[in-house]
């Protein structure tokens, strides 16, 4: 048996209102936040992403690593050029370095990277 369930990710961010709208709006889950902290939660109430405002958020350098990425969200979409224009129009950013084919990265409003993704 479990320990426990339903976990959450908590994202370091400069503004958590901001990013968590953006996540909220790009999968459709509801959005709270306030003082410094955000988060999305899905129709079931049991998926959950967090986000916590830090002062002096320093944010990854992808692909490099002198500030590595830590950790990335990947969604999966129907259709990448589809899609794309979507999440640009949400604030986020194509990655000039893209080494796949199946997915794509982009950068969050924060510059965490992401990857929409078709399989």
């Amino acid at each position: 048996m479990a320990i426990a369930r339903y976990p959450s990710f908590v994202i370091d961010c400069p503004d958590a209102e901001a990013l968590a709208t953006f996540y909220g709006t790009l999968l459709g889950w509801t959005v709270k936040a306030s003082d410094g902290w955000g988060e999305i939660r899905d129709e079931s109430g049991q998926q959950c992403i967090c986000f916590q405002q830090v002062e002096g958020y320093t944010p990854p350098q992808w692909p490099g690593q002198e500030v590595p990425q830590q950790m990335h969200l990947d969604v999966m979409v129907l259709d990448l050029d589809e899609a794309e224009p979507e999440v640009l129009a949400l604030g986020a950013t194509r990655h000039e370095h893209q080494p796949g084919t199946s997915f794509r990265v982009y950068l969050d409003p924060a510059g965490h990277p992401f990857c929409l993704c078709v399989d």
